[in-house]
């Protein structure tokens, strides 16, 4: 293949600007036997003087080039794309760690590098994702719309970022009222850390006059747990342990948006009691025959409820994805989202209609 051949190639310049578009990201073998046809080059690029023509020219001998792209945004490390796998082979034994003449003397350190998924891809997954708490149809599941104002918002996200955070593996936490153990996923009631505070007092009011929920005047919700999730963070399938808590559980989304995802296992899987590997094996499932798939939509200031069957007998599931497909749009995670979840802690023992997915009766 020729240099004058290959002028049709396009070389990606800008590493931050190909993942805003959607272009294709690379990354390590799971096997380091595994051939591809891509190659990880280090030591190579334009912050170390090479132009994309002279890269091209020394890579193109070996077989038909499909383009070149910026590995990173440090400019000296690229991925060269063959058609073939015997062309990006046939290249690295030639070239890895040898001095390259035409390249200025450098040299090269080369692996083969395999096409990770798009967050478009990722996204793809995705059941159907229903704006509306109806769509969903899932007894018990409601959701607010514009429940606060960007206003109230602030202040809240303002109030809570004055408070001290908890630190877990993958996010940050606040606990009220109780503090919830995730351990056990049940709080200890002899334990009080005191009265909810007081800047979610207009939000629990509002709660308790909101039409759209049914017996809610007189509840009192004694448990506030908020939740900071970074971009790209989710939160595994899950039920909220039956005997910990009574039936109603609000959750108000602030900040960013998300999918929540809803399962009912057929079989009536309990997973609180299992270890994370196993919760992460799930996650991992291509085959959903054995539960229903439900997904909506939660745009920041929105408030969903959990009560009765949505509350007892479907896990709950926050994907851990960058972006959300909606309906034919992908809605980017640009910002952390932030969640304040209200329960009621339970005095005594669960006696709902779901003995199958209730720690209390089984």
């Amino acid at each position: 293949m020729t240099l004058m051949k290959f002028v049709s190639f396009i070389y990606l310049r800008s590493f931050v600007g190909g993942l805003e578009m959607g272009l294709p990201r690379f990354g390590r073998p799971k096997n380091d036997d595994e051939l591809s046809s891509n190659l990880y080059v280090a030591n190579c690029g334009p912050a170390v003087g090479l132009s994309d023509d002279e890269i091209a020219s020394v890579f193109c001998k070996f077989g038909e080039l499909k383009g070149v792209y910026a590995a990173d945004e440090s400019g000296t490390r690229v991925i060269v794309v063959y058609a073939e796998k015997g062309s990006a082979q046939a290249a690295l034994r030639a070239l890895h760690g040898r001095p390259c003449a035409q390249l200025g003397g450098r040299s090269l350190h080369i692996r083969f590098s395999v096409l990770q998924p798009t967050p478009q891809d990722q996204a793809s997954d995705l059941v159907p994702v229903s704006i509306t708490a109806s769509d969903v149809s899932i007894p018990g599941l409601y959701l607010v719309h514009d429940f606060i104002n960007a206003k109230e918002e602030e202040e809240l996200l303002q109030a809570v970022d004055c408070m001290p955070w908890n630190n877990l593996a993958k996010r940050r936490v606040q606990h009220y009222g109780y503090e919830f153990r995730y351990d056990i996923r049940n709080v200890n009631t002899r334990h009080c850390l005191g009265e909810l505070p007081s800047f979610v007092s207009p939000i629990l009011e509002r709660i308790s006059s909101c039409p759209t929920f049914k017996n809610v005047k007189n509840i009192v919700l004694d448990q506030l747990t908020v939740n900071e999730y970074p971009p790209g963070v989710g939160l595994s399938p899950h039920i909220d342990t039956h005997s910990a808590f009574e039936d109603l559980i609000f959750s108000l989304s602030l900040s960013g948006p998300c999918i929540m995802e809803f399962r009912r296992y057929e079989n009536g899987d309990w997973l609180p009691s299992v270890a994370s590997s196993a919760v992460a094996k799930i996650e991992d499932l291509e085959d959903h025959s054995n539960f229903i798939r439900r997904a909506i939509y939660l745009p920041p200031r929105s408030l969903l409820l959990l009560s009765g069957e949505a509350r007892y007998a479907w896990h709950h599931y926050i994907p851990h994805h960058k972006m959300d497909k909606v309906n034919d749009r992908i809605i980017r995670r640009a910002s952390r989202r932030v969640s304040f979840t209200f329960r009621k802690v339970r005095a005594g023992l669960c006696r709902c209609e779901f003995p199958q997915y209730c720690d209390s009766q089984k």
